[in-house]
């Protein structure tokens, strides 16, 4: 028996969504630039059939194919400050807690030199 993997068949319905989202853009962005789907697979390096499934937003096509269309369309620079640990608020608010409870134990100084 293949394991399958869950979520590319069923990805959380936020994702689902997020991913269908961002296929249409994708789409759009190709269209207003006048580009055919095989001048943009030519242009990544990669086949027709990647191209049309970021554009479906399907779960199995890799985020390498996702960020060189964007690089295709000069819309890469957005996705440089995705996950920003700088902007992870939860995270951040976790490591200062964290930090807090890291303090050490008292001791004394020792006078033996």
């Amino acid at each position: 028996m293949v394991a399958r993997n869950q979520l590319l068949e069923a990805p959380p319905y936020p994702v689902e969504q997020a991913l269908k989202r961002l296929g249409d853009n994708l789409r759009t962005a190709r269209i207003r630039r006048n580009y055919t789907i095989a001048e943009v697979s030519e242009k990544i390096g990669t086949g027709p059939r990647a191209v049309m499934d970021a554009e479906k937003g399907k779960a199995s096509t890799s985020i390498g194919v996702y960020a060189a269309l964007l690089w295709a369309y000069d819309l890469l620079q957005p996705l440089e400050g995705v996950a920003s640990p700088f902007k992870d608020e939860q995270g951040l608010a976790l490591a200062a807690t964290k930090a807090r409870m890291r303090a050490r134990k008292r001791g004394g100084l020792e006078s033996d030199f």
